[in-house]
């Protein structure tokens, strides 16, 4: 039986198969052959066939202002099913109070009835500190995504050499997720940083192991630079493609000049009729991270008490939930 003919819903990954196979002493060129079938379907961009359930996780980078606790009831209250703490500098969880405060934090929205599938973390390499320690605590703690660090390209080097000069750290990233269980993730953000063509990506992951590294899936940011070619990126990286940005935004143009405006999902220009027609085509699964990124959430020049601030956070993310419920439903993803 080759590897390749497990059905999805077989107990063992294909690693796992080959793990199987090495115990009774018959691995050898068969599990070479198995990995390489298994890295040229990702390559051929074959849907990832999964059904993981997209629960909807909230970002908690605008309610850092909040304890744990209150994150989680108001996220609870607001009808999401789970919380994506921001664990790295300057965020919910400090990665120098990690081993203290990321048990603290689950346990926090576990008590509200909300799950901790994912974290946004600075990590850019396995070697750098407070990485291992991190993941190892999170997958300990159930955790099965985390979303890396920025990396930018090195211009005087070139594109092409900042990419082959990341992929060694790719490559440890990936090893290191394989022996603690988690799935680490490059987020393809808008700009002129690593990720933003999104195609980038995909030099970076094609030869590592879908379920251990790869991309979390930002729709916003794939239209603002690729209006209308975005389809054609995630076709091409689906199979690492494990969890997934939500946001909307519109343009805001002046004469020989356009900014990105953010808004609650709904007012802008992001596709989302179609998005989720096509993560349904393409058999896409895992949490999604709701990021609030529009006023009172940030960016707001009023000064309001804490009590406003709340009575204002709850409204926007009750609506914010409301679309995307909506659109997930109306996609049969509900």
């Amino acid at each position: 039986m080759k590897s390749s003919d497990l059905p999805s819903s077989a107990p063992y990954s294909r690693r796992d198969f080959v793990t199987l196979l090495a115990a009774a002493g018959v691995a050898g060129p068969l599990a070479g052959a198995s990995l390489a079938r298994a890295a040229s379907g990702a390559r051929a961009g074959k849907p990832a066939g999964r059904s993981e359930p997209m629960t909807i996780h909230v970002f908690s980078k605008p309610l850092q202002w909040l304890s744990y606790d209150a994150t989680a009831r108001l996220i609870a209250d607001t009808g999401m099913g789970g919380i994506d703490y921001s664990v790295r500098p300057g965020g919910h969880v400090l990665p120098e109070k990690v081993a203290e405060d990321l048990p603290r934090a689950v346990e926090a929205a576990r008590k509200a009835g909300l799950k901790v599938e994912m974290i946004t973390t600075g990590i850019t390499s396995a070697r750098e500190p407070h990485a291992e320690a991190t993941l190892r605590l999170a997958a300990k703690l159930g955790v099965k995504y985390y979303r890396l660090g920025n990396f930018k390209y090195d211009l005087k080097a070139g594109i092409w050499p900042t990419l082959q000069e990341l992929k060694p750290a790719f490559k440890e990233l990936a090893d290191l997720n394989r022996s603690l269980g988690i799935h680490g993730a490059i987020q393809n953000h808008s700009g002129p940083r690593v990720g933003g063509p999104v195609w980038d990506i995909y030099e970076l992951v094609r030869d590592l192991d879908p379920q251990w590294m790869g991309i979390q899936y930002d729709i916003r940011h794939a239209i603002v630079e690729g209006a209308q070619s975005w389809p054609i990126a995630l076709r091409l990286l689906a199979p690492w493609a494990r969890c997934f940005d939500i946001k909307d935004f519109k343009w805001k143009q002046s004469p020989g000049r356009s900014v990105v405006e953010n808004v609650p999902l709904g007012e802008g220009i992001v596709p989302y009729d179609e998005y989720f027609k096509l993560v349904k085509e393409l058999g896409l699964g895992g949490p999604m991270s709701l990021h609030l990124e529009y006023p009172p959430f940030e960016r707001d020049p009023r000064k309001l008490s804490d009590e406003q601030k709340l009575a204002e956070f709850t409204a926007g993310m009750k609506r914010d939930a409301a679309t995307l419920k909506g659109w997930m439903q109306q996609a049969g993803l509900g």
